[in-house]
């Protein structure tokens, strides 16, 4: 970027309250942040509530129903991706909550593995990650466009190699992709802060900036979730 002082917003060019511009990214970065938290909340409650339930638990993950539990967040992630501009911001905060709700369903197998101990201990510890490299990407002069080109070819390459790893039930691969998923969703987290932070500069009426938070609290939860899960993988005490 042409401007050392950071973002395609502080041109000479185009007049504004700087003051109030910046008093109304803090407020838009806040929203989603908000907006994720509160998604992780609904995730969490679900994700315990229904791993304290045997009979539901079974239910899901021992029938045919467990491929429902497990592809619906997928659905939902792609309503919102492909059909944002089509949704209101009401419906796009109810298909964000139904996701989130999802995701708790999916991830409440976790407790079948794991113990509930390393499961809260990998969460303070991603919490403390993504804190730190959101904050990064936050408050950095420097452009991570093109780290986040590099990392999104890589979580490509994971996809690739986990479905690969389905075939080949390899411990040393599956390693290998928790180890770089880490990496990978640790620069990501910084690189989505400042494109998120990046957007609200384009400027958008009201309804948009609710959908554009909407968004932005979508990629950082994808950011949470899946640098969480490979986490666990190092983390996570099986539950013998």
């Amino acid at each position: 970027m042409a401007d050392p002082t950071f973002n395609r917003y502080a041109t000479a060019d185009r007049a504004f309250d700087r003051g109030y511009f910046d008093e109304g990214l803090r407020q838009h970065m806040l929203r989603v942040f908000n907006y994720m938290g509160a998604g992780l909340v609904l995730t969490g409650l679900v994700a315990f509530m229904v791993s304290s339930s045997p009979a539901l638990m079974q239910t899901i993950f021992m029938t045919p129903l467990k491929w429902v539990v497990m592809l619906a967040p997928l659905a939902f992630v792609m309503v919102l991706s492909f059909g944002i501009n089509r949704l209101s911001f009401a419906s796009a905060q109810a298909v964000f909550w139904a996701y989130c709700a999802a995701m708790g369903l999916s991830l409440s197998a976790i407790f079948l593995v794991f113990t509930g101990a390393s499961i809260a201990l990998t969460f303070f510890v991603t919490s403390a990650t993504f804190l730190a490299m959101s904050l990064y990407g936050y408050t950095t002069k420097t452009d991570l466009t093109k780290m986040g080109s590099f990392l999104m070819m890589g979580v490509f390459g994971i996809i690739i190699a986990g479905l690969a790893n389905l075939f080949f039930q390899s411990s040393a691969l599956q390693f290998a992709i928790s180890a770089i998923g880490v990496v990978i969703f640790t620069g990501l987290t910084a690189y989505d802060t400042q494109a998120i932070k990046e957007q609200y500069a384009e400027g958008y009426d009201r309804e948009s900036q609710g959908k554009l938070a909407v968004m932005g609290a979508l990629t950082l939860y994808l950011d949470f979730i899946n640098l969480f899960q490979f986490l666990l993988q190092f983390l996570g005490q099986r539950d013998e």
